[in-house]
């Protein structure tokens, strides 16, 4: 059983709305709306700069849960994002994005205090 944040095994999405969002988000792929809408290149989600073919289509709200593929729900999205992502709403993954940071600081700041900041010890062996 998966037991990421948001993954709720009760919940099975129609798979005939899954197709028939699918379907759509192909057209808007082909319009010029989403031409435009990634035309800048920027990542809804990291903020960083990419060409705008490096971009991905993302479901705000993922069709798994339900989204639909609409111009409301759909964003200009880096794939490593997309992929992370998955099936999580957006503060879902705010928050996975946050406590990844946390775990990154935490540890950086572990490394930093073993990096000289215990006692030091002289050429002879004893405590300065």
């Amino acid at each position: 059983m998966n037991a990421e944040p948001g993954f709720d095994p009760f919940f099975a999405p129609d798979a005939k709305h899954v197709q028939r969002e699918k379907e759509k988000a192909k057209k808007l792929r082909d319009s010029g709306w989403w031409n435009r809408k990634r035309s800048d290149g920027i990542c809804y989600y990291c903020r960083r700069k990419f060409k705008p073919n490096e971009l991905t289509m993302d479901h705000l709200i993922p069709l798994s849960r339900g989204g639909s593929s609409t111009k409301e729900n759909i964003v200009p999205c880096c794939k490593e994002c997309n992929n992370r992502k998955k099936y999580l709403m957006p503060a879902e993954f705010a928050d996975l994005i946050a406590k990844e940071r946390a775990e990154r600081e935490k540890a950086q700041s572990v490394n930093a205090a073993d990096d000289g900041e215990g006692p030091s010890t002289r050429s002879d062996g004893e405590q300065k």
